[in-house]
This record gives structure tokens, C-alpha cells and sequence, in this order.
């Protein structure tokens, strides 16, 4: 027995992306979508590539992490429960240029997310490598809890919240979405995650927070993010702030927004390929290490139809 068995193991690995918080160096938690891929030992594994390596830099820091699988689209579960798991990630400095190690996860991710197949064709390989130059984290989970799906959660059925009546950092990005996921810390200061539906007051935003979910005052975040049924078309965003209580409830008084693939425009997508070059070539630079080649070949053998049984060629 794991304490990854309390978790419904066919929910878990029928969900696309979870919810992923690390702890920033000043203590704030810092959620992202990711996937993930389960283990038989009872760990998870995640990647990360050298250019978003803060995750893997924040897990060397302090290897307290947190997960939620709380968005179950493309999952093809009607009703999907919503899964929380805590415990300690480790990701050693060990640059994979290859799936070794990590097939399940690639070839899962082929099949899930067809276009990113595209990226391993040549033309694309020159701007795409730092997509393959990855780390991996693995987690250790030391807790779980099992929360009621979406379409349980009655403050769903509630009216839209109204507009703010003045503009509140992060508002943009908070009213495209339903919900958001709140990253916050217990008493501890390990990471917590919640979905929740923030709701705009003049100061800030109050959300409500799921009683397994004990939250302190302090650093907190809340993320929106989707993905459609083929894990395209992603957006997310970050809004940072101060997590308080107050006489109304739980409120998030928001201080910055970190948008990092921007809105989907043209000009965000090639802004983003000049961000990821540099990105990796700091982190490599950092090391004195020389750019790795990336494993085409093994990245294309798995990505081909007899792996990912679809029958459209890589």
C-alpha cells in the first residue's frame, strides 16, 4: 500500500493537467498546470523544461509541493472528483535529452496532445529543442484528499459575480474564467490548493476555501488556466497577493500578474520563443554547460502511430 492508493488511481490518470504549486524563495506559493503521469511505486512524475525551470529551482530550495487535479476536461469522466495530494518533490540537476526514464509520460502526452507532435519535425527543431530539454521532478505524496467535482460544488450554481467597481490587478485574467485555483500555505507554511470562485470586492477578492483546505494568512496566488479536449489552446495566468482574513471571509488582496504566454496573440507567440531561447541558454550558461542535442529519433519512435495508437504519422 501508497498513500497514492486512498486516490481513485482511474481519476487520477484520466485527468490531462493537474494544479502544481512549489514555493517561491520568499515563501509564495506559485501554482501552474502541468501534466503528470503516475507511478506503480505510488509517486508522481512531472517535467519541467530548462526554460520554466523555476519549479525545478524552488523544489531544490524547499521540496514541499502540492497538486490538484480539479479540471477534468478532455478527461472523459462525467463526474470526476476533484484530487488533492501533498507531500515532497525532488528534481536533480540531470538534464534529459531523451524519454528514458520518462516514456509513459512522453508517449502519454503524444497521444493526448497531437500537435505537439508537429514540433518534432525538422523545420521546427531549431526553435523547439527547449521543449525537450527537461527536467524531471518526482513527488512523494504524504497526503490525500478527495473533494467533491465541480458540478457539485453549489457556488457554481450561484449568479456570475459582479464587475469590480474599480480595476483590480489580475481582474482581466480572473473574468475569463468561472474559477480559479487558490495556492495558499497552512500553519506550517506548506503549499495548499483549492478551486474556488473569486469574487471581486473593491480591496481585493474573496474566495471560499473547501474545509480540508486550512489556510493562513500570508503569500498566496490564484491561477486560471484552460486547455480544450486535445491539450490545445492553452492560456494561464498568475495573480500574486497577500492572503487575509477578514469579517467577510477569506480575501486576496492582489499585488502583481505574471501572464506568461500572454493572450494568444501573434506577437505573444514569438515573444515567448525569444523568452524560452534565453531562458535556456541561462540556465545552461549558468552550469557552463554546452546546448544538448536533443534525441529526435527516440522522441520520434515513440510519438509514432504503433505508441500512441492513432494513425496519423508524426
Amino acid at each position: 500500500m501508497t498513500v497514492l492508493d486512498c486516490a481513485p488511481h482511474d481519476v487520477l490518470d484520466a485527468y490531462r493537467t493537474c494544479e502544481f504549486v512549489t514555493l517561491g524563495k520568499n515563501g509564495t506559493p506559485l501554482a501552474w498546470p502541468t501534466a503528470v503521469a503516475r507511478r506503480e511505486d505510488g509517486t508522481l512524475l512531472l517535467t519541467t523544461s530548462l526554460a520554466f525551470a523555476q519549479k525545478a529551482l524552488n523544489i531544490r530550495r524547499d521540496g514541499r509541493v502540492a497538486l490538484l487535479f480539479s479540471d477534468p476536461t478532455g478527461s472523459e469522466l462525467d463526474r470526476a472528483p476533484q484530487v488533492f495530494v501533498s507531500g515532497r518533490a525532488h528534481c536533480p540537476d540531470a538534464i534529459m535529452t531523451g524519454p528514458e526514464g520518462a516514456e509513459e509520460y512522453w508517449r502519454r502526452l503524444f497521444e493526448r496532445q497531437p500537435h505537439s507532435r508537429a514540433y518534432l519535425k525538422r523545420p521546427m527543431r531549431p526553435v523547439m529543442s527547449w521543449y525537450y530539454l527537461r527536467l524531471l521532478v518526482t513527488v512523494e505524496p504524504e497526503r490525500v484528499s478527495i473533494r467533491p467535482g465541480l458540478e457539485e460544488l453549489q457556488w457554481l450554481d450561484a449568479p456570475a459575480p459582479a464587475a469590480a467597481t474599480h480595476t483590480l490587478p489580475g481582474a482581466a485574467q480572473l473574468g475569463r474564467m468561472p474559477t480559479a485555483v487558490l495556492a495558499g500555505r497552512d500553519a506550517s507554511g506548506a503549499p495548499l490548493l483549492a478551486r474556488t470562485r473569486p469574487q471581486p470586492t473593491l480591496s481585493g477578492y474573496l474566495v471560499e476555501v473547501p474545509p480540508d483546505c486550512r489556510v493562513e494568512p500570508g503569500p498566496a496566488s490564484l491561477l486560471v488556466h484552460r486547455h480544450d479536449e486535445l491539450l490545445n489552446h492553452m492560456y494561464n495566468a498568475l495573480v500574486r497577493g497577500d492572503l487575509r482574513q477578514t469579517g467577510s471571509g477569506w480575501l486576496l488582496v492582489p499585488s502583481s500578474v505574471i501572464e506568461p504566454m500572454g493572450s494568444g496573440r501573434v506577437s505573444d507567440a514569438l515573444r515567448v520563443l525569444r523568452q524560452t531561447k534565453r531562458s535556456t541558454d541561462r540556465y545552461l550558461a549558468r552550469r557552463g554547460l554546452p546546448r544538448p542535442k536533443v534525441q529526435w529519433d527516440q522522441f520520434r519512435a515513440l510519438a509514432a502511430p504503433s505508441h500512441t495508437g492513432r494513425s496519423r504519422p508524426c
